[in-house]
């Protein structure tokens, strides 16, 4: 008798990955490790093991992506920057930046933003390596600004330059914050705004 052929197994499709995935998880447990860190116990008092430990990684795994603990430092701040407060879109200018402004205040003033603030000044000082972290830190906060600003131009609007934007809006609220000055309000955040508009006039 003449056995009929088995009829071939059909094809499992590959498995797609999912967006992010492990890498995602792994890179939002390490942030939130360095944050919690930071706010308990300051810059300077944890190592890159105590953060991989806390996170659930293996230390070879922080170092394989990050290097050093100071580019992690900046990687954390960079993110809160630019993932968390992406820039807004009002549809002026005078909106774009009130609004920009009330997040940037709440960023650095919130739970644990005047932990980091203080982290990122010391990364900044702590040689060649701060010297590195402060041109990511720059570059990706000039790099939201200036698309702001470019948005607005586009408009047919006149934005000011953006170095007049860190002067004006955000190194006040730093120094502010760091020095604890006073609080940010929304009358003191409207006022650096209100300054900034009439600076461009000049």
């Amino acid at each position: 008798m003449t056995k009929t052929p088995a009829s071939p197994e059909p094809l499992t499709p590959p498995a797609t990955r999912r967006p992010g995935g492990r890498s995602a998880r792994v890179r939002a447990n390490v942030h939130q490790a360095v944050v919690d860190l930071v706010a308990e116990r300051g810059y300077g008092t944890f190592t890159v093991a105590e953060v991989a430990d806390r996170a659930g990684v293996a230390d070879s795994s922080v170092y394989r992506r990050w290097g050093t603990l100071e580019a992690l430092l900046m990687d954390v701040v960079v993110s809160r920057l630019t993932d968390r407060s992406p820039m807004p879109d009002t549809g002026n200018l005078p909106g774009d930046l009130r609004a920009f402004a009330a997040k940037a205040a709440e960023d650095v003033s919130g739970q644990g933003g005047l932990a980091l603030l203080r982290t990122v000044v010391t990364v900044l000082a702590a040689g060649p390596d701060g010297e590195a972290a402060r041109d990511r830190f720059l570059a990706a906060r000039s790099e939201q600004i200036q698309s702001m600003l470019d948005r607005a131009r586009a408009r047919g609007e006149d934005p000011p330059e953006m170095l007049d934007v860190l002067d004006v809006v955000l190194a006040p609220m730093y120094v502010r914050v760091l020095f604890g000055v006073g609080p940010l309000t929304p009358n003191y955040i409207d006022g650096l705004i209100d300054r900034l508009l009439a600076h461009r006039r000049r």
